[in-house]
């Protein structure tokens, strides 16, 4: 895990000195070293900062170069299959000169050419030079766990890991109108259309499972090379839980490649418990597995004891908790906002901040973790109303069936379908037409708008509410993993981490995994009232019964309402208003 960084000056030559000063912006995400290489002909460059996981050595300094420097490498990531790759590679002729999963990346581009990203596991950034085509190529994982942002003129194309790396290069920062509106209105500043604008004007990301080539000063093309199915193959339960239970023991086993000391995020839940305890399974016989916790003491969001419940079930595992409250967080705010680069929303990101401070005091510099699987596995609530609705229509008899066993469960019915969802199913093209009408009738001035500035509302009330209706749960599971909502929580994660020195590794992304759940029948999901039901049936005989079978959902979910009424916070408050207003981006301050 590191952070990475280059420019390539198509009319005069690159300046070193401003290379360094973008890595030196991202020294956390890299303590352990830093390299600058200048291509002979003075345009190109490639920064490093290093972040030493596996290969502790000098071998796996960076830039890397392979075939008497043809090839240059700058990466951020790991290449999880990286042994299995280099062992066939080896046998094809490829020879290596150190243990890096860098230096596999360059022989299987040499072997496959940019095809070789759909044979890696694993989460990476990287730019590449190739000497011999005279193309600089940039690519990023299938889920875009490991950031990597650029901009492009007809003069130059600057890249970074972090958004401030551009900063410090000299690129203006300056925001987007319509992400500021978006975001005051509706939350997000995502683009379901347009994943690779970021908040501010003229920087990209580049987008998930894509990559892209530079050559002779232009985009030469960008490309998707891997994506999932939502077709359904035909599968019984068991067969479909002992390979799930395979693919996910699978995934954790390689995550837990290192030369560094490895533990896991335990907030006492479904999906960390599950890596915990198949952690505690693989593990040798006394290697102790240190996990970290956020706790809550005297709120009734609590997770402490289902956490106590995963640590007597495991035989080598140390439970190590933080305890967030209003002084930690005022202490950690302006950090925690400073390496986001980008506005959030909730102060779970500041407990997040916390888990990953205390591993970095705990000397373990890499953490699995339990995110991803509420994406793929209709893990919230709002899940329930797309099957149920998709049930309605498609298949009344389970459609009951799945309604009683839900009322059971819960001690409720399930009543969330009402008639506004079933015209907004039933009529989506007309239902988004007539909310669009009324943005464009209500007066600019109407509480909607949330005192966002007029001229802005004139400008950007087009704009559609990101908010989806969807025909059924697969594109509902498709659209949160790929399009809105995991995104945002991997930026969370990476820069969270990142600013402690320490790399997540989130077994539930595996891209094997990910195809085999999107190939199972929705009710292998969602499936007597409970969500997540194949995971639940595949751990139930690994994880504390009573975690397997929870009925809640937390999560690091702070007493947030409590804090932010602390004085600090309200006088952040204030001061954030008094500014958007001088800057006219409000006119009228709304609670």
């Amino acid at each position: 895990m590191c952070g990475i960084a280059g420019v390539w000056e198509f009319n005069q030559p690159a300046d070193l000195k401003l290379l360094a000063r973008m890595t030196d912006v991202m020294s956390h995400r890299g303590p352990d070293g830093e390299g600058h290489w200048l291509h002979p002909k003075g345009q190109l460059a490639l920064g490093h900062r290093r972040l030493s996981i596996i290969d502790l050595s000098e071998h796996g300094t960076q830039p890397m170069h392979y075939l008497k420097g043809r090839l240059s490498l700058t990466f951020n990531g790991e290449i999880y299959n990286y042994i299995e790759l280099k062992q066939e590679l080896i046998k094809d002729g490829y020879t290596f000169d150190t243990h890096t999963d860098s230096e596999v990346i360059m022989a299987a581009y040499l072997k496959w050419g940019k095809a070789c990203v759909s044979h890696f596991d694993g989460m990476f950034a990287f730019a590449l030079w190739d000497d011999l085509t005279q193309e600089l190529w940039l690519a990023r994982d299938r889920f875009g766990e490991k950031p990597l942002f650029y901009t492009i003129d007809e003069n130059r194309i600057v890249f970074a890991s972090e958004i401030k790396a551009l900063w410090a290069y000299g690129i203006p920062k300056k925001v987007r109108p319509e992400a500021v509106y978006s975001y005051l209105l509706f939350g997000s500043i995502e683009h379901k259309d347009h994943l690779d604008l970021s908040f501010f004007q003229d920087v990209y990301k580049l987008e998930p499972a894509h990559h892209l080539t530079v050559k002779d000063g232009q985009i030469l093309q960008k490309k998707r090379y891997w994506d999932v199915s939502t077709h359904s193959q035909a599968i019984d339960l068991e067969d479909a839980q002992t390979e799930f239970y395979r693919l996910l023991s699978q995934s954790v086993s390689r995550r837990l490649r290192s030369d560094v000391a490895v533990g896991s995020s335990l907030s006492g839940g479904l999906d960390s418990s599950s890596i915990v305890c198949l952690i505690d399974q693989i593990k040798a016989q006394g290697q102790i597995q240190k996990t970290f916790s956020a706790r809550f003491p005297g709120f009734s969001k609590d997770e402490g004891i289902h956490i106590d419940k995963v640590l007597r079930q495991t035989k080598n595992a140390q439970g190590i908790s933080v305890f967030p409250d209003e002084d930690s967080m005022i202490n950690n705010w302006h950090r925690i906002v400073y390496h986001q680069d980008e506005p959030f929303g909730s102060l779970s990101i500041a407990a997040q901040f916390e888990v990953m401070q205390l591993a970095k005091m705990n000397h373990v510099t890499v953490l699995l973790d339990g995110q991803g699987a509420d994406e793929s596995l209709a893990g919230y609530r709002f899940y329930y109303k797309t099957y149920y609705s998709e049930l309605q229509k498609s298949n009344k008899h389970l459609y009951r069936q799945e309604q009683n066993a839900f009322a059971e469960l819960f001690g409720t019915p399930f009543n969330e379908i009402d008639l506004k969802t079933r015209i907004r199913q039933q009529a989506p093209v007309l239902f988004r037409k007539m909310a669009q009408l009324k943005r464009q009738l209500l007066p600019i001035s109407d509480p909607y708008f949330a005192g966002i500035d007029t001229e802005m509302v004139r400008n950007y009330r087009h704009l559609q509410v990101p908010i989806e209706q969807f025909e059924n749960l697969k594109d509902h599971l498709y659209h949160s993993s790929f399009k809105q909502g995991l995104s945002e929580l991997l930026r969370y994660a990476d820069r969270n981490s990142m600013a402690h020195s320490v790399e997540v590794r989130l077994p539930f992304l595996s891209h094997e995994l990910v195809e085999f759940i999107f190939s199972l029948p929705s009710e292998m999901l969602i499936r007597n009232g409970w969500s997540k039901y194949i995971l639940r049936h595949a751990m139930q005989h690994t994880i504390p019964s009573e975690i397997a079978w929870r009925k809640d959902k937390i999560g690091y979910e702070p007493p947030q309402s409590k804090i932010l009424n602390h004085p600090f916070f309200q006088k952040e408050i204030v001061e954030s208003r008094t500014k958007l207003l001088d800057l006219k981006v409000i006119h009228k301050a709304y609670d």
